[in-house]
Parts: structure tokens; sequence; C-alpha cells
């Protein structure tokens, strides 16, 4: 008898593959390295997201439970708020409320630049700091295509995660703070305006790239985290300073004791004096220059302006993370 013979008897037998098992799709390559690589991040938004979005779903339904006691009990108006029973009726709308205003939005304000600092800034600048970097030259694949894996993950559940952040944070801001009966929240606030409508998402994928393009450039993650934070800090305040001149202001006469309108943005305040000459605001304080002023001339964003100018800072935000991203790429390449 051959060897061959023995040899092709004693071998087991291949099990044949279930129909299921072949049909179950699996990660593999390049996809499967980056969802390894971000599960701890993966797991932490998706965490940190069903807190916050219980939260906001926790402020409209007692919002709305207590409105709907306000309206049926001839509560609702400030009028009726001197009597007693309607005070308590009032009270438990008052916790959501602050919840809302002094505690969700300066921690969503705070949302991008803490991706910047603790996901942007590491992600390649860990990988030269341990020397892993250098393995993509003796890999299959070329390093663009390593990048763009590597990016794509923490970029997407970013994208994901502040997207349906700030749906929600609107939705509740639109129903139940800025059309409730106490609150008082104008869109153009400090802490109320980046956590409205696409700012948050901009923003957070701004601050992303931007870390990620100055840890390449440091290779060293505590320093690239501590420079991300302030490169973001001062974008923000620059930001902030041009933010008036995105769109045009409503320019109008007004009388000297007016108010500035509800919920808008006053960018500027002047007296109109008997010659027809203005006079800023500030100039007339602690003098008698404006005691002859005969109205007032009012610069301001209506609440109407918060969406063209949203997406105008969006604009220049997406524009700038195009050009970090490609400045990133090309860099992978040298």
């Amino acid at each position: 008898m051959s060897t061959n013979v023995l040899t092709d008897q004693a071998k087991p037998a291949p099990r044949p593959m279930s129909p299921e098992r072949s049909a179950t799709p699996r990660l593999r390559g390049l996809l499967w390295l980056s969802l390894r690589q971000n599960r701890a991040l993966l797991r932490t938004l998706a965490a940190l997201l069903i807190l916050v979005a219980a939260d906001l779903i926790w402020i409209h339904a007692v919002c709305h439970h207590t409105v709907g006691v306000l309206r049926r009990t001839g509560c609702y108006s400030p009028a009726s708020w001197d009597s007693p029973q309607c005070w308590t009726l009032l009270a438990p709308i008052n916790r959501p409320n602050f919840w809302y205003v002094s505690v969700l939005q300066p921690a969503v304000t705070a949302v991008p630049l803490l991706i910047g600092v603790f996901i942007g800034a590491p992600l390649l600048a860990q990988e030269h700091e341990r020397g892993t970097i250098r393995l993509i030259r003796a890999q299959s694949v070329s390093p663009v295509r390593w990048l763009a894996a590597r990016l794509a993950v923490p970029g997407l559940a970013v994208l994901a995660a502040t997207g349906v952040l700030a749906a929600l944070m609107s939705w509740v801001w639109w129903t139940d703070i800025v059309h409730g009966p106490v609150a008082f929240d104008p869109p153009f606030q400090s802490f109320t305006y980046p956590a409205l409508g696409v700012a948050p998402v901009a923003w957070s994928l701004f601050a992303l790239a931007l870390g990620v393009l100055v840890g390449q450039l440091t290779r060293r993650t505590l320093p690239a985290m501590f420079l991300t934070g302030a490169l973001v800090a001062i974008t923000h305040g620059l930001i902030r300073w041009a933010r008036p001149s995105f769109y045009p202001t409503v320019d109008e006469a007004a009388p000297s004791d007016a108010a500035q309108p509800t919920n808008a943005w006053l960018t500027n305040r002047e007296a109109i004096m008997p010659d027809g000459s203005h006079i800023s605001s500030y100039a007339c304080i602690g003098t008698h220059r404006c005691d002859a002023a005969t109205g007032s001339w009012l610069q301001y964003h209506p609440s109407a302006h918060l969406v063209p100018i949203q997406l105008v800072e969006a604009g220049i935000l997406l524009a700038l993370t195009v050009l970090i991203l490609t400045t990133v790429f090309r860099r992978i390449r040298r």
C-alpha cells in the first residue's frame, strides 16, 4: 500500500459549511481593525447619548404635562401666577428648565472641545508616539487607505452622535423652552446658540479634524491635546467675533426708550440726534450728550436669522475641515 493512500485515509474529511454560516457577513480588513480600535469610543458615545436623550425626553414630558395642567386650570398667563394655587401648579416646570438651560446647554457647548481633545488629538499622536505608524509602510494597503479607514469610524460616530444630540436639543428648545410659559432663552445667547441646529455637528467635525492634524504635527499625545483645546477655543472666539457679519442685520429707528425686540440679538444701538447724526449708546453713558436725542437706531438679528447665520458658520467650518483633512492626507503620503 502506498504512502499517499495511508495519508489520504488518515486525513479527516473537511466539515461542510452550513448555509447559515456562509451567508453571515463578516467585517474584515481595515474596517474591522478600525472598529476594534474604537470599541471604547463607540460604547462611550452610545452611553452618553442615551443618558442625554433620556434627560431631554424627561424635560419634554414634564414641561408638556405641566403646560397642559396650567392651560386646563387657567393658570397659563403670568397674570394668574400671583395665586398660590397657580404658583404651586407652575413649580414643577422650574427644575427641567433649569436643567436644560444651566446644565445641558453648557455641556453640549463643550462637546466639540472634548471631541477634539480626547478623540482627535490622540488618534495619530499615539500612533507616532508608540512607533506603530511605521508599520503602515510594511502593509499591503496604502497609507492613504489606512488613514481613511482609521478616520472613518470615529468620524461617522461623531457625526451620528452630534446629529442626534443637536436634533433633540433643538426640538426641546423649540417646543418647551422658548415657547414655554417661564423660560427666557433667546437663541443667540452664549450657551444657547452652539447647542442648537447644525452648530454642534459642524463644530464637532472641525474639532475632530483639527485634533488629528495637531496630533500628526506634534507626534506627542499630551501636547497635542493641550494645543488642540487652545486652538478650538481661539477659533470659537474668532467665529463669535465675526458672527454678526455672517448675515445682514435689520436696521430700524425706534423711540429712545424702546427695548430690543424679543429673542433678538442687538448688535448696535445708537442715539439719533436732532440734526440726524448718530451717537453710539456707549458714548452716552455718564454724559448729557444724548439728552436731546429724538430716537434710537437699532441694528439687530431677529430670531429668524438663526438658521442663515448657522448655515454660513457651518459652511466656514466645513471648508476648514476639508482643508485640514486634505493637509493630513497629503502629509501621510510622505
